[in-house]
């Protein structure tokens, strides 16, 4: 066998390529909640797979797919770096036999440290999608990047699109969208940054439940909710009637509050209100400005127009004068 070895596995004749990871939690991350039974991760793919065992690498090449439990991933490519663990370190200085890898994942030897899905990625549960040129999952962090063009997070009650990457930690329960980041929710109000950061209600097994069952629940995509978004820079939040911007903001979807801060504007119709925070309730509208300390609320109403009591009433303005 030489030092450079590659094995040709045609998947045809040798079907699904199936590791074993550690268990840990999950959304659309591969890593699995705690406490649920270790599910494998198969994968397949229509031209072929190769095996590096330099490199420790093996990449599905054609329509690739790599499933876990809940969890798809498919792509044009896919690349799968392994290591030796710990004991195999310890026992044994050799290289698997050419015989495949099949074997030596089988018998626990190795596990999966990395997955790269590279061209026309997809990523998707029953209930969450994410689609992007390249994704990158670091196992052992729990840590998912996704980048190119067409970069999105859909849920059943959102969809977070952003310029320049997607990252999602399983293990923290936190997705952050970097460039132009937008969430828009089904009901059409949306919230922008240079930066959003959401964090998801995180799922926790019930010991009282069954394995089978818990699987079941986490396949539905329980646990995985979005419960609050931090957004930084260049804030714009839209709601049915109005648009508040600010530098900062945090936003609770479950009430539809938003609170804004830093150079905050309100603009309902030609009416505009100034200050330095606001509480946004994006489902009624209503809105209540204040300003900083030693310093005034400023707006400008036009007669006729939109009435100001949707975006700040009189009461709120008054108040505006404290801290």
């Amino acid at each position: 066998m030489t030092l450079r070895h590659w094995a040709t596995l045609g998947v045809g004749l040798l079907g699904p390529l199936i590791f074993c990871v550690p268990a840990q939690g999950q959304m659309l991350g591969l890593d699995q909640p705690t406490g649920v039974p270790p599910v494998p991760i198969k994968i397949t793919a229509a031209k072929g797979m190769e095996w590096n065992q330099q490199t420790r690498t093996i990449t599905a090449s054609g329509h690739a797919k790599a499933v876990r439990g809940s969890v798809t991933v498919t792509a044009d490519r896919l690349v799968a770096h392994y290591v030796a663990k710990a004991a195999t370190r310890e026992s044994s200085s050799h290289e698997p036999d050419a015989s495949g890898p099949l074997a030596t994942f089988g018998s626990g030897q190795s596990q999966i440290s990395e997955l790269d899905a590279i061209g026309r990625v997809h990523i998707f549960t029953p209930s969450q999608q994410a689609f992007g040129e390249k994704a990158v999952y670091r196992m052992a962090s729990g840590e998912l990047v996704l980048t190119g063009a067409g970069l999105r997070l859909i849920t059943p009650e959102e969809m977070i699109t952003a310029r320049k990457a997607l990252e999602y930690w399983s293990h923290r329960g936190k997705a952050v969208a970097i460039g132009h980041a937008l969430i828009v929710t089904k009901d059409h109000r949306s919230i922008s940054a240079d930066v959003l950061i959401g964090y998801f209600k995180r799922f926790e097994a019930d010991p009282s439940v069954r394995g089978t069952e818990q699987q079941k629940r986490h396949a539905q995509g329980l646990g995985g909710q979005l419960r609050k978004v931090v957004a930084h820079g260049h804030v714009v939040l839209h709601t049915a009637t109005d648009i508040a911007t600010g530098d900062n903001a945090e936003y609770d979807p479950e009430t539809g509050i938003a609170v804004l801060t830093g150079n905050v504007h309100i603009t309902h119709g030609r009416n505009e209100l100034m200050g330095a925070r606001a509480q946004v309730d994006t489902k009624t509208g209503i809105a209540t400005l204040t300003a900083a300390t030693g310093a005034r609320v400023q707006g400008l109403v036009i007669p006729n127009s939109a009435t100001s009591e949707t975006v700040g009433s009189p009461q709120s303005g008054r108040k505006a004068g404290g801290s």
